[in-house]
């Protein structure tokens, strides 16, 4: 038995030895509450939420070991959604009514954003001048897309139908989300301050849906195909390109995209555990489940990975590289642990003979 126990704390120190580097897991919070990372700025920031065992939701920055609480409106939950390179961060927040309100958090404490006429508001990107793209409810009950320049709240309107939601924005002011058609159906939309709102189209299905913009301009999201499949697609400001035809199985969803166009989203396959894969210099990756992401959000400039894994029992939230070396190089460790393995297994052997012959011929007579 303790041979067998030798051998496992090998193979235990080996497996952990080899897994892939994780820049930051969790944010410190007690073993019955998960944590969700939502976004990171370039000194390491990141904000998220932790959510407590009776769902109560907190938005907070993480850094270095400490946590901030951002509060609220004045309601019991809150949740962040993105901080831009000078901290500032939006999300949404219950104000003292029990509505949900897009806010503005500063060292000086969270603001509300307001409405487009509605009871509520989210916000959910913001750029390095602190413009703030969202969606709110207008008067009729419906909700429209917005963006927020620090002064005041602008309806971007949707493609003939009734809603719209802005889920990315650049640096340029240029923001991208989701409208609906006068018919109903829902497509990816990009909206700049001078043309407008203009339909991004889909990869032959009905629908699609965009989820972040770069600075150059292109878009990325999901859109669903001739076969009613959804596949991650890349749109470079022409034409949408199919990323998820250079995945074999299951349906992707491409959920950000940094400064060099290197993309990343979710591969789902019916019950199986979602897997994350990144788009860079023209090559799909695919990162293995094992000590990854569970859910995917964004991808920064310097390659790290947002969003969340799953333990079994609660979520956590997970920074980590977007690239990680799957090629195997032997290492002394491997020649140490491949002895222990052959003595083990010739140890098992002698045992198992020595059973069998007592068995065969009963116990050695000794003289």
């Amino acid at each position: 038995m303790r041979n067998t126990r030798v051998l496992l704390a090998a193979l235990s120190m080996h497996c952990a030895m080899a897994s892939p580097a994780i820049a930051q897991a969790g944010f410190g919070e007690r073993r019955v509450e998960h944590s969700l990372a939502a976004d990171i700025t370039p000194s390491g920031i990141i904000a998220g939420e932790i959510r407590n065992e009776d769902g109560r939701r907190r938005a907070v920055l993480y850094r270095g070991g400490h946590v901030t609480e951002l509060g609220t409106l004045g309601g019991s939950d809150s949740y962040a959604t993105a901080i831009n390179a000078a901290g500032i961060v939006t999300g949404g927040a219950l104000d003292g009514s029990g509505r949900w309100r897009a806010f503005r958090w500063q060292q000086d404490g969270m603001r509300d954003l307001g409405t487009l006429g509605g009871s509520s508001s989210l916000g959910i990107a913001i750029n390095t001048a602190g413009h703030i793209a969202g969606y709110a409810d207008i008067d009729d009950g419906s909700y429209h897309a917005f963006v927020h320049d620090g002064t005041r709240m602008t309806d971007l309107g949707t493609l003939g139908g009734e809603n719209s939601y802005a889920a990315g924005i650049n640096n340029g002011g240029s923001v991208v989300g989701t409208a609906q058609l006068e018919n109903g159906y829902r497509r990816a939309f990009a909206w700049t301050p001078g043309a407008g709102m203009r339909d991004l189209g889909t990869l032959g299905g009905r629908v699609s849906a965009a989820t972040a913009i770069n600075d150059s301009g292109m878009i990325v999201g999901a859109s669903e195909t001739a076969d009613q499949r959804w596949h991650a697609f890349l749109h470079d400001g022409r034409r949408m390109v199919d990323l998820g035809a250079m995945i074999a199985r299951g349906d992707s969803y491409a959920t950000g995209i940094n400064a060099a166009g290197d993309v990343v989203g979710t591969i789902r396959m019916l019950d199986r555990v979602p897997l994350t894969f990144v788009y860079k210099d023209g090559q799909m990756r695919i990162h293995p489940n094992r000590g990854g992401l569970y859910e995917t959000g964004k991808i920064t400039d310097d390659g790290k990975l947002v969003g969340a894994h799953y333990t079994g029992h609660r979520y956590q939230a997970l920074t980590m590289p977007s690239t990680i070396d799957l090629s195997y190089k032997t290492k002394s460790s491997d020649y140490v642990l491949l002895v222990l393995l052959v003595a083990m297994v010739g140890w098992c052997l002698y045992k198992g003979w020595l059973h069998w012959r007592h068995g065969a011929l009963g116990r050695p007579t000794v003289y």
